[in-house]
């Protein structure tokens, strides 16, 4: 429904006329009928709000949000009141009942998946119970009689039955799990990959660029800190092989200072 109805606003401008627009539970309003592509002024949802009807005024009605705001309204005349008030009153009981029935459905399936695990912890611990008195079967049991194999028989039917049964509740539970829970819940937004290469930020770099400055490349760098010994052990071994190739380090003596002062 829509229509204009006046707006109390402040007591400098008083009564403004408001185009308003009830759609799907939400009563909006705006400046006029022109600016609905312009967006609303303002919205209420019916849902929380209540209706009272002035009781002098035959054409005055409030809307009033709890404890939050109070929306002052009036009409032409009665009658036009009296269809706003239909109308309102009416998407407002519809989202109630709604809402109950909602209310009422969570409640009637949570209730019966606790049944149905209540159920399953009994299935579970009398499939424990008959795997034991099989297996006691198995290693107690050494003549293999007659008795004792139609004994193993019908303990194995019945472990094979409540195994079924075990797996129809199981089913069940499922069920009723998927009816309770939207699918929206269990889907990542954006999925990301199980393992993903991790990079230096631009911050830390620099702050390792800072504690420890040089020339030294990232590739480098990570390299010595995978395999720290072995790259210590190779510069060693290529300084051992260039102070033994060349003369630059064991033929030149040092100059002594004292001797540069002579």
């Amino acid at each position: 429904m829509e229509g204009v109805l006046y707006k109390w606003t402040n007591y400098l401008t008083g009564w403004q006329p408001r185009w308003f627009v009830l759609d799907n539970g939400i009563l909006s309003y705006y400046d006029s009928q022109d600016d609905v592509c312009k967006g609303s002024k303002g919205s209420i949802k019916m849902a929380v709000c209540e209706i009272k009807v002035h009781s002098a005024d035959n054409t005055r009605m409030e809307l009033i949000i709890p404890g939050e705001q109070h929306f002052y309204m009036k009409a032409v005349n009665a009658a036009e009141r009296q269809r706003w008030l239909v109308a309102l009153g009416s998407s407002k009981a519809c989202l109630t009942d709604t809402r109950t029935k909602k209310e009422k459905e969570i409640s009637e399936t949570s209730e019966s998946l606790k049944t149905k695990m209540s159920e399953l912890r009994l299935y579970c611990d009398l499939l424990m119970k008959q795997v034991h008195t099989i297996q006691e079967f198995v290693h107690h049991d050494e003549s293999h009689s007659s008795l004792s194999i139609e004994n193993m028989n019908e303990a194995s039917s019945l472990l094979s039955a409540t195994c079924n049964t075990f797996i129809t509740t199981l089913e069940e539970c499922v069920k009723i799990a998927n009816a309770k829970f939207k699918p929206e819940m269990f889907q990542l937004s954006h999925p990301d990959p199980l393992v993903s290469p991790v990079s230096p930020s631009p911050v830390q770099m620099m702050k390792r660029s800072i504690s420890h400055p040089g020339s030294c490349s990232t590739e480098r760098s990570s390299h010595s800190i995978k395999e720290p010994m072995s790259a210590l052990h190779r510069l060693s071994q290529r300084r051992r092989r260039t102070y033994s190739d060349t003369d630059s380090c064991n033929d030149v003596p040092l100059e002594d200072p004292d001797k540069q002062k002579l």
